[in-house]
C-alpha cells in the first residue's frame, strides 16, 4: 500500500512538471493561440459573408493543434512536418474514404474508416498529429457544405489554416527565452531570435 501511494505521488510530480510552465511562457501560448485562431477567422470573414452560420475555417481540429504548437511546442507531434503534412494528409485519407465508402444505411463506416485510414497513414510517413484524426473526421461528418467542397476541403481550410498556425508559432514560440521552433537539441538561450528562426542547421555544441 506504501508503495502504491508513493507511485502516486510520483505520477502527480512528474505529470506537473511536465505541465507546468513561467507566467512568461504561459503568456506567450495565450498571444499564439488568440493571433493564431483570429487570423484563421479572418479567412472565414474574406472567403465567406460574415453572415454565414458555417464557420468552414475555425474547425475544431485548429483548437487541438493550437494546444500542441503553443503550449507542448518541443514535442515531436507539434513540429512542422507533423503538423503541416500530418493534416493535409489526414484530409486528403477524408475525402477520399467519404467519396468511396459514404454509405446512408452505414453512416459509422466512413467516419471510422476515416480515422484509421489517417492514423495508419500518418504513421507510416513519420507526421503523426494528433488532430489529424479530427480533420480526416470533420470532412465525413462536418457540414453539409464542408462535404460538398471535395478535395478543396484539403487546400481551404486545412492546408492554408495549419499554414497560418505554423507562422504564428514561428513568430511568437521564438521570442520566450525558454522556447524554440522548430525545437532542436541546442542551447537556447545562447540564441537570439533572428538564429532561431534563421539558422536551422545549429549544431548541438552552441
Amino acid at each position: 500500500m506504501r508503495k502504491f501511494k508513493k507511485g502516486i505521488q510520483k505520477v502527480k510530480m512528474i505529470a506537473y512538471k511536465e505541465t507546468s510552465h513561467q507566467p512568461i511562457d504561459n503568456l506567450w501560448s495565450f498571444c499564439g493561440a488568440f493571433i493564431g485562431i483570429g487570423a484563421i477567422g479572418m479567412l472565414q470573414q474574406f472567403f465567406y459573408h460574415i453572415e454565414s452560420e458555417d464557420q468552414l475555417f475555425l474547425i475544431g481540429a485548429f483548437g487541438a493543434s493550437s494546444v500542441l504548437l503553443f503550449s507542448a511546442s518541443n514535442s515531436p507531434l507539434a513540429q512542422p512536418r507533423n503538423t503541416l503534412f500530418g493534416g493535409t494528409l489526414s484530409a486528403f485519407v477524408g475525402v477520399l474514404t467519404y467519396k468511396l465508402f459514404h454509405l446512408e444505411e452505414f453512416i459509422w463506416l466512413s467516419p471510422a474508416l476515416s480515422v484509421a485510414l489517417a492514423i495508419l497513414v500518418m504513421q507510416y510517413t513519420k507526421t503523426l498529429h494528433p488532430p489529424g484524426g479530427a480533420i480526416a473526421l470533420i470532412a465525413n461528418i462536418g457540414f453539409d457544405e464542408i462535404k460538398e467542397m471535395g478535395f478543396l476541403y484539403v487546400l481551404n481550410p486545412i492546408f492554408s489554416g495549419l499554414m497560418v498556425l505554423l507562422l504564428v508559432a514561428l513568430l511568437f514560440n521564438n521570442i520566450s527565452k525558454n522556447r524554440i521552433y522548430p525545437y532542436r537539441d541546442v542551447n537556447i538561450r545562447k540564441l537570439s531570435y533572428y538564429e532561431k528562426l534563421f539558422k536551422w542547421k545549429i549544431k548541438n555544441s552552441c
